[in-house]
């Protein structure tokens, strides 16, 4: 039976040679979501629920080819292709913000400043970026606390600048 809470982890891509691999897009940076004998669920174009469990796996470029038990060629490849899969959370990390906490979150300002709500989260090479439903970006390095549905973030000045309706123009002063 499907447990419940179940996070998007990842889309499985195109079969990959004739024996059931697959390309597989993993949202998550936490490799144990394609280690052997992990668990991953499905939903399938009939609209069931299906467990995949990793047979092996191997990093290729910025996605992973997997072998999931019982798929053993491309056609029952193919039938997973596009679909999205989940995992369980992960319950032993530190420190980690989910970006299922974030989503639709309230930011605000360490000085009580609101910001609005978060509408998505960017991936950046950088770092990423909480997106407000302003338009505002917040790299996540900013982050002080995520505390029931509130982001407090601690941004240098001017950050939201950009964001604000345009102040009006200074007049230069006349000499007299």
């Amino acid at each position: 039976m499907k447990p419940e809470g179940l996070l998007i982890v990842g889309r499985i891509g195109r079969p990959h040679g004739v024996r059931g691999d697959m390309y597989l897009d993993l949202l998550s940076d936490r490799e144990e979501r394609v280690a052997p004998g992990a668990e991953l669920w499905c939903r399938d174009q009939l609209l069931r629920d299906r467990l995949l469990v990793v047979a092996k796996a191997r990093r290729a470029m910025d996605r992973w080819v997997v072998s999931f038990e019982g798929i053993t060629d491309r056609n029952e490849a193919a039938h997973l292709t596009s679909l999205e899969v989940m995992a369980e959370p992960l319950l032993d990390v530190d420190d980690a913000l989910w970006v299922h906490d974030l989503i639709g979150a309230e930011v605000v300002e360490v000085d009580g400043t609101q910001r609005g709500r978060c509408v998505s989260v960017i991936d950046n090479p950088a770092a990423d970026l909480l997106e407000l439903e302003s338009g505002a970006l917040v790299p996540i390095t900013f982050v002080e606390s995520v505390v029931d549905g509130v982001i407090t973030v601690d941004v240098p000045e001017g950050l939201f600048a950009l964001n604000d309706p345009d102040p009006a123009p200074e007049q230069p002063a006349i000499e007299e």
